[in-house]
């Protein structure tokens, strides 16, 4: 069975506690984080402020996944205001093995993520210090798009690498997530799932739980 990581960028932010407190009801493994710069990718996110208030207002782990240039000046921040899990774009930073024992050396679990049109080989060299791998299956920096296809022959590579060298990092997908990819992302090696705005248009977050988690 898959975990599943809500991403909060869909969350009612007015209602922010209470979404919480349902999420934690419905049964979720924890919640995604989404910061983004405006450099990186052509959105304005969340922050540390945020975080800060999030951590204090659940006990759900959570995932944070930053979508910014020079990911390794920020770090340690995000690790000291209550990251449990921390994941880094390989295209983002020229040091990604240096950034990647940052986030372990923070004592969080450390992820590496690529975009649609990154291959898996970028990311060959730090596969056996990660705890897992965010595979984008959209373009970042938006909620509501639709799934690439051509992502599923990515997660077909990953466990085809994980199976060879005896690995044992997970496997994250972020973007399109609903009812009709779900299947096919687990089928091609997924464990960990991000889901957003199909999350939170459900009315019944148990039931929208059941229905991805499988």
């Amino acid at each position: 069975m898959a975990k599943l990581y809500p991403s909060l960028l869909s969350a009612n932010f007015l209602q922010l506690q209470e979404e919480l407190k349902a999420l934690e009801k419905a049964g979720v493994d924890g919640v995604h984080f989404d910061v983004m710069d405006g450099q990186f990718v052509p959105n304005i996110s969340i922050g540390l402020p945020i975080l800060e208030a999030v951590r204090k207002g659940t006990c759900l782990p959570i995932d944070v996944h930053l979508m910014i240039e020079e990911p390794e000046k920020y770090v340690e921040l995000f690790a000291e205001q209550g990251a449990d899990m921390i994941s880094v774009h390989v295209e983002a930073t020229p040091h990604i093995h240096r950034v990647i024992q940052q986030i372990k050396n923070a004592n969080v679990q450390a992820g590496v993520v690529i975009n649609p049109g990154t291959p898996v080989e970028s990311i060959a060299p730090v596969l056996k210090m990660v705890d897992y791998v965010l595979v984008m299956t959209v373009n970042p920096g938006f909620g509501g798009q639709s799934f690439i296809q051509e992502s599923l022959d990515k997660l077909d590579q990953l466990s085809n690498i994980k199976k060879e060298l005896d690995l044992t990092f997970e496997v994250e997908v972020d973007g399109g997530i609903n009812d009709e990819t779900v299947k096919s992302v687990i089928e091609h090696g997924a464990t960990m799932l991000v889901a957003g705005s199909y999350f939170f248009k459900q009315d019944d977050y148990q039931s929208a739980t059941q229905i991805l988690k499988g």
